[in-house]
């Protein structure tokens, strides 16, 4: 079983290996988790600390448990979203994106491009580092025919 860390920093590690190409974006929710996760990891702790004050400003001091309690719900919102993103990364992969990332892995290697195939338990991290590599190698002729 996962640790809470060990789930936060493998969704920090797929969130960097995702390819952020809009043409995956159709097919793997991933594109938009990433994008919203990294923009609430750089504006929800910002945004934080206005809202909690305008708790204590419109309502005094007596509303301190609920200005923590806003604080803490914008401060949690990234920490979601890697959560999610750590959970994927280690979820196997289903037989029909296996077999697809096989055919692409061959692809690749029959173009002289070093990459191992999807084993039997490979996670959506692998594929991840499969897409990866074949957006940079792979020209948009091929993502414009998916």
């Amino acid at each position: 079983m996962f640790s809470l860390f060990t789930t936060l920093r493998d969704g920090r590690a797929y969130m960097k290996t995702w390819p952020m190409v809009r043409q995956l974006g159709y097919f793997f929710p991933e594109y938009r988790v990433v994008k919203a996760t990294s923009l609430a990891i750089k504006w929800m702790p910002a945004l934080a600390l206005p809202a909690a004050a305008s708790q204590l400003y419109l309502h005094g001091w007596d509303f301190l448990p609920q200005a923590i309690t806003i604080a803490l719900f914008f401060i949690s919102l990234p920490l979601q979203g890697l959560l999610w993103l750590g959970k994927r990364a280690r979820h196997p992969l289903p037989l029909s994106l296996l077999s697809w990332g096989n055919q692409l892995g061959e692809k690749l290697n029959a173009m002289g491009v070093d990459c191992t195939l999807l084993g039997a338990k490979a996670c959506y991290l692998d594929m991840a580092r499969l897409l990866k590599i074949a957006f940079e190698r792979l020209d948009a002729s091929y993502w414009d025919a998916l």
